[in-house]
């Protein structure tokens, strides 16, 4: 997948076929025959808005799209007969066996350049998720704002050891410094704004690139999965974090301007495959903060599909107000709202990665 595989800004024929366009371009009433059937969507919460003309409560949320029957079968993934949310016939994504032991684990960068398209919400639910399901992961706090220590309920300011000690300071073991959360089989690498000067730090270390691998390394034995949340940019500490990583996850928002960046993104992990880590994969893109109601969000997941095709994930993550309500309760939405949704999303996020073979 290269950069040159992205879609255009350019116009581009609808759905309904160049019959209908011709009738619609010239004034005439539609043939019936040519009205499309009406693609299933899932309709999902829409953030609470003071336009009164908008009557969607923001708890109006509708269940997820449950496949009928299955019509085939790809191993131990059944195929429904109707499209989910990315136009492709929605799998049901079995539950993971329980493991017999733990680790090595599975690195996974949680990486975009912009900001606000859910890469903190994605590694603590995402991982709590995983927890749910018996693996062990350990999420890494890779950002000098904080949020996903923060969203786990610690208080960077009062942390004395972080991940930059375990960067920066010599003979810091990282055992030392992992936490753990109130999930079960869900521990933490804190950071804090200190983490901001490593940046600068790090040019002058000998393979600078590289500085996080060998940290997180006496670890990896001890777990199953590793996320780390990066920060929104593609400086030295995004690519000590793919340097570090066997696959990236792509947490994309269903809006346009974050589509036109994933190009330079996959730019800078081409970069780092063919330089420092030859066997990094991208994992999949994530579709998030989706609304199923708008025409906008829909045809922002269609470019996505056509533009990387199996790479995008069919697990898709709606608009809700319940995931900044379970940051705000420092908890994932997994234990804070179980039933909901989102929780419901984010499973099914975690069955489809194991299903896939890019998590335990």
């Amino acid at each position: 997948m290269t950069s040159e595989h992205l879609p255009s800004a350019t116009a581009r024929p609808s759905a309904f076929g160049p019959a209908v366009d011709a009738s619609r371009a010239a004034g005439q009433p539609v043939p019936a025959a040519h009205d499309p059937a009406p693609r299933p969507v899932v309709p999902v919460v829409q953030q609470s808005s003071q336009d009164p003309s908008q009557n969607a409560s923001p708890e109006a949320v509708a269940q997820p799209v449950t496949p009928a029957e299955p019509r085939a079968v790809q191993g131990e993934i059944e195929l429904g007969p109707q499209d989910g949310p990315t136009g492709r016939p929605l799998p049901t994504f079995p539950v993971p066996a329980r493991l017999d032991h733990h680790g090595p684990a599975r690195v996974i960068s949680m990486c975009n350049q912009k900001g606000g398209v859910g890469k903190t919400t994605t590694t603590i639910n995402l991982g709590a998720a995983l927890a749910e399901y018996g693996r062990r992961v350990l999420l890494v706090d890779f950002d000098p704002q904080g949020a996903l220590s923060a969203g786990l309920g610690v208080n960077p300011h009062e942390l004395d050891k972080t991940v930059y000690q375990l960067l920066m300071e010599r003979g810091t073991d990282v055992r030392e410094v992992i936490r753990e959360t109130a999930v079960e089989g869900l521990d933490l690498l804190p950071a804090n704004i200190d983490l901001s000067a490593a940046e600068v730090q790090l040019v002058g270390e000998v393979a600078r690139e590289s500085v996080l691998a060998r940290a997180l390394r006496p670890a990896l034995a001890d777990y199953d999965v590793v996320l780390i949340d990066c920060q929104p940019s593609l400086g030295l500490l995004t690519v000590n974090a793919l340097t570090a990583s066997h696959g990236v996850l792509i947490p994309l928002e269903c809006e346009f301007f974050a589509l036109r960046g994933v190009a330079l993104l996959v730019e800078t992990i081409e970069k780092v495959q063919e330089r420092l880590n030859p066997a990094l994969e991208i994992d999949g893109i994530l579709a998030t903060m989706y609304d199923g109601r708008t025409l906008h969000s829909r045809e922002v997941v269609t470019r996505v599909v056509d533009a990387f095709g199996d790479d995008v994930f069919h697990t898709v993550i709606g608009r809700t107000v319940k995931f900044p309500d379970a940051t705000v309760a420092a908890e994932p939405i997994t234990s804070y709202a179980g039933n909901h949704p989102g929780a419901e999303a984010y499973r099914q996020l975690a069955r489809e990665l194991v299903a896939r073979g890019d998590a335990a």
